[in-house]
């Protein structure tokens, strides 16, 4: 998943660019080289091989690429296992302590790494005027581009309603306690009320849903809708769920209100700028209508009491 083809996957950010532009040379990706012990390297890259990054009024595109060579933990463990044979015929010692092992197993790793390929990682993204789309809602990678863009001069926060303008509903949980930068459980009872609106349904026949109690967290596969409605009239905070918006299907991670697995219209251009431009506009007007319906009920976004009923919702 990415931003430019197939599934969509996205999460946005408020972002100050300098006038002059993003400053990509200052952390460019550059290959590991063979036989070297690097383990990771990570950079930008341009969208396409030889392209600008700028391909718009104030829009630049770019990826962030990330190489890895971890060794195969089975291979480690079998050079180990030799070397420490091959210790113990030289010493002569009836055992290896603990901390010749932990050396033996990092000369096991290195020996291995010189001769296996990176692991490559690419991740799109796109900076829009005063927004940044990357294409992951992955917390590990979004740590990556965030600390890259702050490389490039640009300073980016988190993007979701309750961040960009005071809450007008009480944030205060028993349930859910948000644990990373950005969550809120405003973002859970958002998409509890959205259970009423009738442009928006839980998708009734191959559903997924995330939910938590006081006891446990619950997943719901399936044909969700009757499981799902006794869960929320007995209070429980809804944290995921799949959702048919009219005809965009996505699963909307509703804690961090961030999109992922969203399918939109293929989009076709004579160039993969005019494509960009096309489905950055498709996933902004995704976001523009959350962002809508959000407004709308900020002020309604307080604990519901248990065993207030949620409005059915036709399949």
């Amino acid at each position: 998943m990415g931003l430019l083809h197939g599934a969509v996957a996205c999460t946005r950010f408020n972002a100050a660019v300098p006038p002059d532009g993003p400053d990509f040379d200052a952390a460019p990706f550059r290959e590991i080289e063979l036989a070297s012990e690097v383990r990771e390297r990570i950079g930008f890259v341009p969208f396409e091989p030889g392209a600008p990054y700028e391909v718009g009024s104030r829009r630049w595109a770019f990826r962030v690429r990330i190489d890895r060579r971890v060794p195969d933990a089975t291979a480690v463990r079998e050079r180990v296992r030799e070397l420490v044979h091959t210790e113990l015929e030289t010493t002569n010692q009836p055992f290896v302590g603990t901390k010749r092992r932990k050396e033996l197993r990092a000369l096991a790793e290195a020996e291995l790494l010189l001769h296996q390929a990176p692991r490559t990682r690419i991740l799109e993204c796109a900076f829009d005027g005063n927004l940044l789309y990357v294409g992951s809602t992955a917390k590990t990678h979004l740590g990556i581009v965030l600390a890259l863009v702050r490389q490039a001069g640009v300073a980016a926060e988190w993007k979701a309603p309750w961040l960009d303008e005071a809450p007008e509903a009480d944030e205060a949980s028993d349930i859910v306690i948000p644990k990373e930068p950005g969550q809120s459980v405003l973002g859970c009872r958002f998409l509890k009320a959205l259970l009423e609106d009738p442009d928006v349904l839980i998708e009734p026949e191959t559903g997924s849903v995330r939910l938590a109690t006081r006891e446990a967290r619950v997943t719901l596969a399936g044909g969700v809708l009757n499981e799902l409605h006794r869960l929320v009239a007995e209070g429980a905070e809804m944290l995921a769920a799949k959702l048919l918006m009219g005809t965009i299907q996505m699963r909307f991670d509703a804690l961090s209100y961030r999109l992922a697995s969203l399918k939109l219209e293929p989009v076709k251009g004579e160039h993969w700028t005019v494509e960009l431009d096309a489905r950055l506009a498709q996933i902004a007007d995704v976001w523009d209508t959350l962002d809508g319906k959000y407004r709308a009920l900020a002020g309604q976004l307080g604990p519901a009491p248990a065993g207030e009923a949620a409005a059915p919702v036709e399949a």
